[in-house]
């Protein structure tokens, strides 16, 4: 108190002398100041009472034109003054001097004026504040500080003298006082100074993690594991609870039923965990992970918020960690929080676990039985991105395996509209979802048709424009929405009636890589089994830029087998083996030379001789679809001339003992084919060899040739 009352009489000079010289204004000059003097020794100057009496003398309203408000003095005729006499004047004037310090003191130090005091007002006019009034904001605000700093250093004096003493308390035998002692170090931990002084010291500390380790005394543990939890908003203090080996403590009160307890506990460990170096190692060998996954039946929503950070804190990037979140069955609780609530941050914590696991070849099947797509698609429109993000990266992750799951109906209609989103990552995660789920899912391609999805895909790729991070899954739910589901042929006509055809046959040129190029082979394949599309296609460029690529790949895969034959490692550029693109190629052509002007056009491209050498490829498939093509070709004349005159009988008398059954039936179609402007005792010869080949006119006819091949999906 002593302390406090002489800064008030220190500030109460110096404010004083400050109001005063607020009041006189900036320095004057020498005539000035004269003139000011002559104006006070006639008794008319007031220090800070506002007043300046003019009522005896002749002198004219001064007013001094550097001040902004021009009101230190006064015309006081003006002001309605005029009927007062020089002593009520004087009166006033010794009144105010007075009552200048209590004025002063009432400002800045209103706490130490007695109740009831009344001090006379200074101020003419409402909206202009006097100079003391002008002075007591900053005044209290320098008055607060000093008065801090004394209070902060006693708060560490104190702390530092009562410290060694509170960790001999803490150590006694007497569980009292060590209950006493806890709570003790638990209040001073509440101020900063005190917090600072308590850091410093590791016996301290020590003695905390004793006594959270060895009491079972509820006080005791509030209070060591209160003082830790406010030392962990400090690196100081975060530092000293690891080195004091703290982790396996409040990794024990984890167990606590004391709600308290829990709350100090794992905010502390989660705050190790965000800050400190070394304590995810320490948290996963105290057994931190298999508490955190049983706290997660817990109802406080922000508590399970906490414990879902930490747990994804703890399984980034370590997969012991994930399986032991699996072991515990975590999966099934994170769904079921994901099914359950709807506080946000807890939801956006949760799916960032969900997302962790869900690369985990073990845990992403739990998820998925356990409810994880239905879950996570409850959230595809809520109104924060964060989340939505969130669960869409979950469920592409997922999405691959759950091409089996039935039920996704709300799923696939929310990501049919996210394909509409602003946000490119959202585009992107919708797009490669719904790849994964339509692959070789005839209910889900039929969904998606009837929610049109292929009018909406045919737009996102048109935006996207060279994004393939966009384009190349957009493409492949295509590709699987235009194949082996009963409403297939709509999708392959909604695509042209969506002026898709000329923006897919662009992307089959550069800069489209060849996992992009590869998908988009197959979509156009998938658009040929509709006879509508065969004009549209060819029109847009779509059997050259075919036979284009096929020339490039087959003598691309040329040199890689010359190279893998000298001993060298075959690379494949972007993981595309050129041997897919040369089966893809050859299969598009083949069902778009089932109509006569695509077969003039591929007749015309010198193309014919790369089907034949196919014949030799060392793969089935590829040679299947080499014999599908050239069947096609050779039902016109002019076709099965080019193909004979490439030397192509031989080998395919060869092909009818073919251990494929496409294989066979296509070259025995050919020979026939070629054979009908033949002698008959070709033909005979012909008709030996099919029979040897243990193929009769029916099987040959009946084989269903050019069926579509089943989906393959793209990653």
């Amino acid at each position: 108190m002593n302390l406090i009352y002489k800064v008030e009489h220190s500030f109460i000079n110096t404010t004083s002398t400050m109001a005063f010289q607020m009041q006189a204004g900036p320095p004057r000059s020498k005539q000035d100041n004269s003139e000011a003097l002559m104006w006070q020794q006639g008794g008319y100057g007031v220090l800070d009472s506002g007043v300046h009496s003019g009522a005896t003398t002749g002198a004219h309203s001064i007013r001094d034109e550097e001040m902004d408000d021009g009101s230190l003095l006064f015309d006081l005729d003006s002001q309605g003054y005029s009927g007062f006499t020089t002593d009520q004047v004087d009166e006033m004037n010794a009144e105010l001097n007075v009552t200048r310090s209590q004025r002063v003191r009432a400002a800045m130090f209103p706490e130490t004026l007695d109740e009831g005091v009344e001090i006379p007002s200074t101020q003419f006019d409402p909206s202009v504040p006097t100079a003391v009034q002008r002075l007591a904001e900053p005044a209290q605000m320098l008055k607060h500080a000093v008065v801090n700093i004394i209070n902060y250093q006693d708060d560490a004096d104190l702390a530092t003298r009562a410290i060694p003493e509170l960790i001999k308390l803490l150590n006694d035998e007497d569980q009292v006082i060590v209950s006493n002692a806890a709570m003790m170090v638990h209040q001073l931990s509440k101020k900063e100074a005190a917090r600072h002084a308590i850091m410093s010291n590791p016996q301290l500390i020590a003695a905390l993690v004793r006594a959270i380790s060895s009491s079972n005394d509820l006080d005791t543990t509030k209070g060591a594991v209160g003082t830790l939890h406010n030392l962990s908003h400090h690196r100081q203090g975060l530092l000293a609870i690891f080195k004091s080996g703290g982790i396996p403590a409040l990794v024990k009160l984890l167990s606590s039923p004391v709600e308290t307890v829990l709350f100090y506990g794992i905010t502390t460990l989660h705050n190790l965990l965000l800050h400190q170096d070394g304590s995810k190692m320490a948290v996963r060998l105290a057994g931190g992970l298999q508490k955190m996954v049983s706290l997660l039946c817990k109802n406080n929503v922000k508590f399970l918020a906490i414990v879902t950070d930490c747990l994804q804190i703890l399984a980034y990037g370590n997969q012991e960690s994930k399986l032991i979140i699996l072991a515990s069955q975590g999966p099934i609780e994170l769904v079921r929080i994901m099914r359950s609530y709807d506080y946000e941050k807890l939801l956006w914590t949760t799916s960032r676990v969900l997302k962790v696991l869900s690369v985990c070849g073990s845990n992403k099947p739990a998820i998925v039985e356990a409810g994880g797509m239905q879950a996570l698609s409850l959230h595809l429109g809520h109104p924060s991105q964060r989340l939505v993000l969130n669960c869409l990266w979950t469920l592409r992750n997922l999405s691959d395996a759950a091409t089996k799951v039935d039920g996704l109906e709300g799923l696939l209609q929310g990501l049919v509209n996210s394909l509409s989103s602003e946000d490119g990552n959202i585009v992107t995660c919708a797009a490669g979802i719904l790849s994964n789920l339509t692959c070789n899912n005839q209910q889900n391609k039929v969904v998606v048709c009837q929610m049109n999805g292929i009018e909406a895909l045919v737009r996102t790729v048109r935006a996207a424009g060279d994004r393939e991070e966009i384009t190349e899954p957009a493409v492949c739910a295509l590709r699987h929405l235009t194949s082996r589901h009963p409403v297939s042929e709509m999708g392959q006509n909604a695509i042209r009636l969506s002026y898709g055809i000329p923006v897919v046959v662009k992307l089959m040129q550069p800069p489209s890589r060849w996992p992009l190029i590869k998908a988009v082979i197959g979509l156009i394949r998938n658009l040929a089994l509709c006879p509508a599309n065969h004009a549209p296609l060819r029109e847009h460029g779509a059997i050259a830029r075919l036979v284009h690529l096929l020339m490039r790949a087959y003598q691309d895969s040329q040199r890689r087998t010359s190279v893998s034959s000298g001993g060298s490692t075959a690379l494949y550029p972007d993981g595309v083996r050129m041997e897919e693109i040369v089966e893809g190629t050859v299969g598009a052509l083949h069902i778009l030379a089932r109509e006569s002007h695509n077969r003039a056009q591929i007749r015309g491209m010198n193309v014919i001789s790369i089907f034949v050498q196919l014949l030799y490829h060392e793969l089935e498939n590829v040679q299947r679809v080499a014999a599908g093509v050239l069947c096609e070709l050779a039902s016109d004349k002019e076709g099965a001339d080019m193909i004979e005159r490439e030397g192509a009988t031989t080998t395919l008398t060869e092909l009818l003992h073919s251990r494929n059954e496409g294989v066979a039936t296509y070259a025995a179609a050919i020979l026939f084919r070629m054979s009908e402007d033949k002698s008959s005792d070709y033909k005979k010869r012909l008709s030996m060899e099919l029979s040897n080949s243990l193929f009769d006119r029916e099987s040959m006819w009946g084989h269903e040739m050019g069926g579509p091949p089943p989906d393959f999906q793209v990653d």
